[in-house]
C-alpha cells in the first residue's frame, strides 16, 4: 500500500509515483483507491455513497439467516459452528440473519473480516460479541463455517488485459490533464489469456479479479476441511464476458472512475462463471448461481413481506417497495446473483 499522509490527495501520490516509475496497472490504481476510500468512512446508507440490500429491508438478512439455519440443521447441527461475514458493512445483515437463525437453534460464534476502522466501530456497537479479523487466516480452524459475503467481491481490484495489434497487453494508468486514463502497457501478456480467447479482435478487453479467485479458493478449502456452506451475493454475470465493467459511485450517482481516486467507491462486476470452477477444483460442492430475485422468491420473500405488512399495515407500502427493489427484474433482481458453495458432505441449499 502507498505510504503517505491521509491528508495528501491520492491523485497527487499517483502522479508522483507515475512520474518516478512509469504507468501503474489498473489493478494497482483500483486497489489503492478503494483502500483509501474505505479506510476512514462509513459509505453506506442515504447519507453515504450507496445502499446495500441489508439496508433496504430486514427481509434480506432474515432469509439468509433462515437459509443458513436450514442447511446447518439438515447437515446434522454440528457445533461449535461459526458465522463468518466478509465485509459486513454496518453489521445489519448479521444482526438480521442471526436473529432469524436463533429461532431455529443456530447460535454461532460471530466473526467479521473487515479492514475499515470506521466500519469496525459501527459493527462493534451493533454486535459487540463479534470477533474481528483482517483476513480469513485467523478465523477458527475447527467446526463448520457459515460464510456470507454480500457486495464484497465487487470492490476487489480487477486486472484488465486489452488486445492490441501487437498482442495482449495489461491496461495501465497514466495522468491525463486533471484526471487519469488507461493505456496499453508495453509488456506482452498473451500467456495470461486463456488460449480459446487469444484470437479476439483488437480492442477486446478481458477483465479478471485475482482477489476474488483467491477468496473463493480459500473459502472452498475451509469448507472442505471444516464443513459448512457459503453464500456470495453480488452484482455480476453468470457467463464469461468481454469488456470493462469498472465503475465508480459517489453520493448514489455514477461518477468518473478516473477522477479523484480514493473519493469514490470503485467496483466491477463479479465473474461468477469463472469463480464456480475454482471452488469445484478443490472438491467443493457448487450449489448453483441464481439471480437474487429468483433466489429470494424461492426462500419466500413475498410471503414474508405480506406477513410484515399485516403486522404493520402503516408500513405496508414501504415493505412491498423494498421487496420489489430486492427482487424486481429492473432493479436488483436480475443484476445481482447468489452463488452457493458447501462442503461435499453437506446437503444442497434451498433456492438453487
Amino acid at each position: 500500500m502507498i505510504d503517505g499522509a491521509d491528508s495528501e490527495p491520492l491523485a497527487a501520490i499517483f502522479r508522483r509515483l507515475i512520474a518516478n516509475t512509469g504507468p501503474i496497472s489498473l489493478m494497482h490504481y483500483m486497489g489503492e483507491s478503494n483502500a483509501r476510500y474505505y479506510a476512514a468512512r462509513d459509505p453506506l446508507g442515504s447519507d453515504g455513497d450507496f445502499v446495500t440490500a441489508p439496508e433496504i429491508s430486514q427481509m434480506f438478512g432474515e432469509l439468509i439467516g433462515l437459509w443458513l439455519a436450514d442447511i446447518w440443521i439438515r447437515a446434522g447441527r454440528e457445533e461449535p459452528v461459526h458465522y463468518v461475514e466478509l465485509g459486513p458493512g454496518r453489521g445489519t445483515l448479521a444482526m438480521d440473519a442471526l436473529r432469524a437463525a436463533k429461532r431455529y437453534g443456530l447460535e454461532p460464534s460471530v466473526h467479521f473480516v473487515e479492514a475499515s476502522t470506521a466500519l469496525k466501530d459501527v459493527q462493534l456497537a451493533a454486535l459487540p460479541q463479534a470477533h474481528w479479523h483482517h483476513d480469513l487466516s485467523t478465523v477458527p480452524l475447527y467446526g463448520p463455517v457459515l460464510i456470507v459475503a454480500n457486495e464484497f467481491l465487487d470492490a476487489l481490484p480487477v486486472r484488465q488485459l486489452v488486445k492490441t495489434p501487437d498482442g495482449w497487453r495489461e491496461r495501465m494508468v497514466i495522468p491525463e490533464g486533471e484526471r487519469f486514463a488507461c493505456i496499453a502497457g508495453s509488456q506482452p501478456m498473451d500467456a495470461a489469456v486463456p488460449e480459446v480467447r487469444r484470437a479476439a479482435p483488437d480492442g477486446t478487453i478481458i477483465e479478471t479479479c485475482p482477489g476474488a479467485a483467491a477468496t473463493i479458493y480459500e473459502v472452498a478449502g475451509r469448507l472442505i476441511e471444516q464443513g459448512g456452506a457459503a453464500l456470495f451475493i453480488d452484482y455480476g454475470h453468470g457467463e464469461v464476458r468481454d469488456g470493462s465493467t469498472l465503475q465508480a459511485v459517489r453520493r448514489h450517482l455514477k461518477v468518473d472512475p478516473f477522477a479523484n481516486p480514493g473519493e469514490a467507491d470503485l467496483t466491477a462486476h463479479v465473474d461468477f462463471a469463472t469463480l464456480a470452477p475454482i471452488a469445484q477444483s478443490r472438491g467443493c460442492k457448487w450449489l448453483g448461481t441464481a439471480t437474487q430475485g429468483r433466489w429470494l422468491r424461492e426462500l419466500g420473500i413475498e410471503a414474508r413481506a405480506d406477513a410484515l405488512a399485516t403486522v404493520a399495515p402503516q408500513h405496508a407500502a414501504a415493505i412491498h417497495a423494498a421487496k420489489d427493489r430486492l427482487i424486481g427484474e429492473g432493479q436488483m433482481g436480475l443484476l445481482f446473483k447468489v452463488m452457493g458453495l458447501a462442503a461435499p458432505t453437506w446437503p444442497d441449499g434451498v433456492g438453487f
